[in-house]
């Protein structure tokens, strides 16, 4: 036998014995009793000498050393090829040949290790095989897996290997819900309904769709067909500039505008002081003067000489004034007039001389502040007409840019400016429909409102809005620091002007509402103050006040009238301020707190009539028009309880006849009731008919 032969018989016994040895120490004592296969075996097996295994071990050391590359040497292929499998599965520690026993002769096996042995080598072929088609799958699954990029936690089976596959059989077992015929019905409505509900969102997405693109088709083809660029550019670039050239000279002469404005409202308040001043001090020394009256002895002994002197001079003052008013009534032939009701608002020669004087230098500078600006840019009229110019050329542009917002913050110093002259509390004072600003705002507006595409634009609002923001201020100063409640002249100028300021207002709902309850809430704490101030009528003893030609009568007439006087103008504004307020002023505070108090201590007569008729006279008629009603309002329960006890008192007297003058007072406030009652007690037949005719 060749040593090539005996070489691959060795590697083939090496690996047989690798392969199969724990059976092979399992099987030892039945395979040694074995004679007769022990030696068939042997026969098989070449054995082979000292001097070729020695080669061999030093090729395969040799091919270590030599980083595991072996020659090229084709007559020992078969030798270095099981070398090299000997090597690979011995480790590099294992011991030198001469210290290991190496065993020539195989084991003897059984025939059941035998039949093994020969099919061993087909099955390790086979799963060699096998393993290496599986190692190819893999490989194949995860080059696949990184192509389609499946998502995370899908795991895809694409083995096509078809014993890994298995087939999911179904389970008899299971058992599901009954299913008929209507909750398959049901179901389908549902869906239909579903469908149904995005078919129409799609179809109005597509709606808008169509719009948004026909718009923008429009869009397109305007500007396509605008071949005047250039000049739009051109107006709105001098727009722009004219704009803030307007700015800039309006902030550089509102601090004179101020300036003015302060002076001319320090002006009249200094007057309207002085006025008030003067009347409460010679009310004061008055009052003094006749206390003194009563008590001589007292003020002769206490010697009061300074108080003395200083009161008969003011005195003296008081009744000169009176004098020149009484021959100014008697030339005008207003010869039905009560003392107390005039104003007391004259002022010496010299003090109106130096008021005209700084009034005529306030003027004179407000006219200088705009000497050396062009009208386009001080000229209410010519501002408006820049606006109205773009509105008619651009009315996009302009509704865009809120205009309507801009103008009145840009009239505001303008039209302050017009308003320094102007005294509301005038009865000769210029209206606000009279002034230039106001007229020009209405053209303006009244051209805004032509054009029927903007019909509903903000134009409308302008005026209201200056006068919210410009107009009312003002007035609103007038009336808490200059107004004189007192005053009828005063009170019904200014309840002219209020009143139209008041119905601009109302053409924009709530919008304004703020100013107008500012303005209302400014008159009512005005006129509280002057109840609180300026109301004062002494009480006197009887014996004092029944001689009529006595300063202390004189003296509580005049401000008792004094106090009907303020009770007329607080009724004046019936229909500006609430019904509620109006009574709690003029009635609650002034009626029956200081009127009723001077009429319980009088003697019923005539007088008292003419007092008590007067008062109702200026009662609002609307507050008593309702015909469902037979009593009056409760602010007048104690006027009416006064009223009777004085027709009782005249009936029994010589003055009968103002008997029915107080029943006609009872009829006009709506206390039929009572009259009726008071008839009846005190048998008046004849006034019956009186109330039959109401």
């Amino acid at each position: 036998m060749s040593p090539e032969s005996r070489m691959v018989d060795l590697s083939t016994d090496e690996e047989s014995e690798t392969h199969h040895s724990p059976e092979s120490k399992d099987d030892h004592s039945s395979s040694s009793n074995s004679s007769s296969s022990l030696e068939e075996f042997s026969s098989i097996v070449n054995i082979p000498d000292a001097a070729f295994i020695q080669a061999a071990r030093r090729k395969r050391e040799l091919a270590r050393t030599q980083d595991d590359y072996i020659s090229l040497d084709v007559k020992h292929t078969s030798v270095i090829t099981g070398m090299k499998k000997n090597s690979d599965e011995d480790p590099e520690s294992e011991p030198d040949d001469h210290e290991k026993r190496i065993l020539f002769t195989p084991k003897p096996q059984t025939l059941r290790q035998r039949m093994a042995d020969e099919t061993t080598p087909r099955n390790e072929e086979t799963s060699e095989e096998s393993q290496e088609d599986e190692t190819q799958d893999i490989w194949e699954r995860q080059q696949m897996r990184k192509a389609v990029k499946i998502t995370e936690g899908r795991d895809l089976d694409l083995s096509y290997n078809s014993e890994s596959q298995t087939v999911k059989k179904f389970d008899t077992s299971t058992s599901f819900p009954p299913v008929n015929l209507e909750i398959i019905k049901k179901q389908l409505n549902t869906r239909l309904t579903l469908l149904q509900d995005t078919h129409r969102s799609h179809l109005r997405e597509y709606e808008k769709y169509i719009q948004d693109v026909k718009s923008s088709k429009s869009t397109i083809q305007k500007l396509e067909n605008s071949s005047n660029q250039a000049l739009n550019f051109k107006f709105y670039k001098s727009m722009k500039i004219y704009v803030e050239n307007l700015i800039d000279c309006l902030n550089e002469k509102i601090i004179s505008i101020q300036e003015i404005e302060s002076s001319m409202h320090a002006l009249l308040l200094k007057q309207a002081m002085t006025f008030m001043k003067r009347r409460q001090d010679e009310l004061k020394h008055e009052s003094t003067y006749l206390q003194q009256l009563s008590r001589k002895a007292e003020t002769s002994t206490n010697g009061s000489l300074a108080v003395g002197e200083k009161t008969p001079w003011i005195l003296e003052e008081i009744e000169s004034r009176r004098s020149q008013r009484r021959q100014a009534r008697a030339l005008s032939g207003n010869c039905d007039h009560q003392e107390g009701t005039s104003s007391d608002d004259e002022l010496s020669s010299a003090d109106m001389i130096d008021f005209q004087k700084t009034q005529g230098e306030i003027l004179r500078d407000h006219k200088k502040i705009f000497e050396d600006v062009h009208d386009d840019f001080c000229n209410i009229q010519n501002i408006l007409l820049k606006f109205q110019q773009w509105r008619e050329k651009f009315p996009d542009s302009y509704y865009e840019a809120f205009i309507s917002l801009c103008i009145p913050k840009l009239l505001n110093p303008l039209i302050r400016l017009q308003l320094i002259d102007w005294n509301p509390l005038k009865f000769d004072a210029v209206g606000l429909k009279q002034m230039p600003w106001f007229t020009s705002i209405e053209e303006y507006m009244a051209s805004s409102m032509e054009d029927s595409k903007k019909e509903d634009g903000s134009d409308k609002k302008i005026l209201s809005a200056i006068i919210n923001k410009t107009v009312i201020p003002r007035l609103t100063d007038f009336i808490e620091f200059i107004w004189d409640p007192l005053s009828t002249s005063q009170t019904t100028s200014l309840i002219t002007h209020c009143t139209v300021i008041l119905e601009e207002l109302s053409t924009c709902g709530n919008e304004v509402s703020k100013g107008k309850q500012d303005l209302l809430k400014s008159i009512v704490l005005r006129v509280k103050k002057a109840i609180e101030d300026d109301v004062f009528i002494p009480l006197y003893p009887k014996s004092t006040i029944e001689n009529k030609t006595s300063p202390h009568s004189k003296f509580q007439e005049r401000q008792f009238w004094s106090s009907v006087k303020l009770f007329r103008n607080i009724l004046l504004w019936n229909g500006l301020l609430p019904d509620d307020t109006l009574q709690e002023l003029g009635l609650g505070k002034l009626l029956n707190r200081y009127l009723m108090t001077a009429l319980l201590t009088a003697s019923p007569g005539p007088d008292v009539v003419k007092k008590c008729s007067q008062i109702a006279a200026y009662l609002p008629a609307k507050w008593f028009q309702s015909s469902a009603t037979r009593t009056s309002i409760p602010q007048l329960e104690n006027f009416i309880q006064f009223l009777l006890q004085s027709a009782q008192k005249l009936s029994r007297s010589e003055f009968r006849d103002e008997v029915k003058e107080i029943v006609l007072i009872l009829m006009k406030i709506k206390a039929l009731n009572q009259a009726e009652s008071f008839i009846e007690e005190c048998h008046l037949d004849h006034l019956k008919s009186v109330i039959k005719e109401v």
